[in-house]
């Protein structure tokens, strides 16, 4: 996926999510199994999860190269990452680092996570714009379950990420 399809599938991707989110009755939306997250919860996980992108994108990369150094192996495509996710999550007991857990939220601030939710990815796109293809598959991010990413890795991992946790609102709605 080059860089192009990438911000087209970021847009696609939390768009969606919006959309299901939006078409959610109140009482849907603020519903949560016991110990889970509710819509709007999912929703603010990936707003957290989304906005250290914008920073690190506009970090000049030689910060990032002293920071985490460059990838020393070849990259992941889409479907390697999304399975190193999925095998990641399987096999730990891990939960969401507390900077990326969400407070408690309802149906009445689905507006607001939404611009947020938007602004951000529109930050990130407008960020990538300054990336070649080439450094997409050079540099790293910390990632904090599949640890050292490329840039590119994290931005597959983010468009799965919000399909990921639109299914999560599904899987639990279910059992309304």
């Amino acid at each position: 996926m080059n860089k192009v399809e990438i911000k087209a599938r970021l847009e696609e991707a939390y768009s969606d999510f919006l959309k299901f989110i939006d078409g959610l009755s109140a009482d849907e939306f603020d519903y949560a199994p016991e110990g889970k997250w509710n819509a709007g919860q999912q929703a603010i996980h990936l707003i957290k999860s989304t906005k250290p992108l914008v920073k690190a994108l506009g970090l000049p990369k030689f910060l990032l190269k002293q920071q985490f150094g460059k990838t020393n192996r070849d990259g992941r495509n889409y479907e390697q990452v999304v399975e190193r996710y999925k095998e990641k999550l399987a096999t730990t007991t891990m939960e969401a680092p507390a900077k990326f857990k969400p407070e408690a939220t309802s149906h009445k601030d689905f507006k607001k996570l939404c611009e947020a939710q938007r602004a951000v990815i529109d930050k990130i796109q407008t960020k990538l714009n300054k990336w070649t293809e080439e450094e997409m598959d050079e540099y790293v991010l910390p990632h904090p379950l599949m640890g050292k990413v490329t840039v590119r890795e994290m931005m597959y991992f983010s468009i799965y990420h919000a399909g990921h946790h639109q299914n999560l609102v599904k899987l639990y709605l279910k059992g309304v």
